[in-house]
């Protein structure tokens, strides 16, 4: 979990290798950042995923859950990756360790 530039709380999921494989929306209220990644950890089973290309060519994801979008991905080269990230969402996010940033401390010295 961080902030953005502009003040608005956001959470992102990792690989293993440090890739960014998606990122949500802005939220106002730190809260709301956190009810979301609870609900988004405790309904991944439930959650859709929609695939697109972009116009440069690469490949994303949008997950939903409740029809209601929660995350978007990285954007990927192949249509193989793409699932290689949707894979690893699928294993690991639901239990996933949740690290917070958002007070810009550095946190590994």
């Amino acid at each position: 979990m961080s902030k953005r530039f502009n003040g608005e709380y956001k959470f992102a999921f990792t690989s293993r290798k440090g890739k960014t494989i998606f990122s949500s929306p802005g939220y106002e209220l730190r809260f709301e950042c956190e009810e979301a990644i609870e609900k988004l950890k405790s309904n991944l089973v439930d959650a859709s995923y929609s695939r697109h290309k972009a116009a440069a060519g690469k490949y994303f994801f949008k997950l939903t859950i409740d029809e209601e979008l929660t995350v978007t991905s990285r954007k990927y080269s192949t249509e193989l990756r793409l699932q290689k990230g949707i894979d690893e969402v699928n294993q690991s996010a639901a239990s996933a360790e949740i690290l917070d940033f958002t007070q810009n401390d550095i946190v590994f010295g």
